[in-house]
């Protein structure tokens, strides 16, 4: 007998996901990265809820909102100068690169985008942008 799989099978449809780029220069080696792209995060979401996972340096913050059917969330992001991609989070079963935890390493693991040559929020933000403008998809198969 075949045991069960540890996770569930990938998601191919995916659950509706905005990815936030904002400027941010708390930090003083941000001040390095493209202006309006030096911190990512992302809201998911999971059935009835917004899931919102911020990957900062000293913690992640993780929040849960319900969603409200009449509350435009990328618009409310957008109306405070925020770049929003509109994409999808799947799930994945392979196991993603080994790389350093940054906000864009976190975002694509919630995405489960497993793209090496992505490391920063403005490579993100073309890779995202760069699929739909071309027809195509940022996961593989």
């Amino acid at each position: 007998m075949k045991p069960a799989p540890l996770f569930d099978p990938p998601d191919r449809e995916g659950r509706p996901a905005l990815v936030v780029f904002c400027d941010g220069v708390e930090l003083w080696w941000l001040r390095f990265l493209k202006p309006g792209f030096r911190h990512v995060f992302v809201a998911v979401r999971d059935g009835g809820v917004w899931v919102t996972v911020d990957p900062l340096s000293p913690h992640t913050e993780v929040a849960v909102q319900p969603v409200d059917p009449a509350f435009d969330l990328a618009g409310w992001f957008r109306a405070r100068g925020h770049v929003v991609v509109e994409t999808v989070a799947r799930r994945r079963r392979d196991p993603a690169p080994l790389a350093p935890f940054t906000c864009v390493e976190a975002v694509k693991r919630v995405l489960g985008l497993p793209d090496r040559g992505v490391l920063t929020p403005w490579q993100l933000f073309r890779r995202l942008t760069a699929d739909r403008r071309n027809g195509g998809s940022a996961w593989p198969a």
